[in-house]
């Protein structure tokens, strides 16, 4: 029996299995399609496997709903810090977890010996568009014209270890997010595929987001993309570089950083249950 944790970060859930304390299974791609769905298997997002680092107290990687394993997850990087601090693997305030994306830093805001919110340093935003990756022009590119069905969109691009396209909208009819957003994610000027953002600007210090997620459609929640939207909306200079991100699933605080030019995101980490899994 495989030992797993379901997790969840402003309800951008996953299940978590242990490589630590047990071995990575055999086809995680496979694992992840099976037991992320919400019908037949455990249901989420996707899987994480918590494993061992030469680097860092732990190492995360991250396979979607579909099986793809993708390079970063912001809610899911809390929710393995949890994990790790939680159950014993590294009891320490600050964390390092080595990811798709490099080593990251967490501070944990700990109440009765359990992990609340954590806050990551996320680092430095990726705005070359070769690196993003996109075909789009601009390093990065701004409001760059993207043609779906006729219609042109204005998608600034942004990787922070993943790729992002964010595009400023007044509101979110369904047609736009589950529509519109699977022809970008799987458009040809991101070789990768691509998360799409719609977001629609509250103030210069929030703003509201709906996420079509590569992979996995759409999610309540989005770390990493909750981070691109703060980048995206100051190189557009619609929103101060520190502000509260609304997304369906929770809130997040997000700054950008001008002297380190570093992104930080804080928000919550929550178990859910523990169960196991037939082999």
């Amino acid at each position: 029996m495989l030992k797993f944790i379901k997790m969840q970060g402003l309800g951008n859930d996953y299940v978590y299995v242990d490589c630590v304390r047990q071995a990575v299974p055999a086809d995680p791609a496979e694992l992840a399609r099976k037991i992320a769905n919400r019908n037949f298997g455990v249901g989420g997002d996707g899987l994480i496997l918590v494993c061992p680092s030469d680097k860092a107290d732990a190492r995360m990687r991250m396979f979607n709903a579909d099986g793809s394993e993708s390079e970063m997850c912001g809610n899911g990087v809390r929710c393995v810090a949890k994990l790790v601090y939680d159950h014993g693997i590294a009891r320490k305030d600050r964390l390092t977890i080595e990811t798709g994306r490099g080593v990251l830093t967490l501070d944990l805001e700990v109440e009765g010996g359990k992990t609340r919110r954590v806050k990551v340093d996320m680092g430095e935003p990726i705005l070359e568009a070769a690196k993003i990756p996109t075909t789009l022009k601009g390093n990065p590119p701004v409001e760059a014209e993207v043609v779906i069905d006729g219609k042109a969109y204005a998608f600034t691009c942004v990787s922070m270890g993943n790729p992002h396209a964010v595009t400023f909208v007044e509101e979110f009819p369904e047609s736009l997010i589950h529509g519109v957003g699977p022809k970008v994610e799987t458009h040809s000027a991101f070789p990768r595929k691509t998360n799409v953002e719609f977001v629609r600007v509250d103030n210069r210090g929030e703003y509201t987001m709906r996420v079509w997620e590569r992979g996995s459609g759409e999610t309540l929640a989005c770390g990493t993309g909750a981070c691109a939207v703060l980048v995206a909306g100051v190189l557009t200079g619609r929103l101060d570089r520190k502000v509260i991100g609304h997304l369906r699933g929770g809130d997040l605080l997000l700054e950008w950083d001008e002297a380190t030019n570093h992104v930080f995101m804080t928000g919550p980490a929550v178990e859910v249950f523990e169960g196991n899994w037939p082999n």
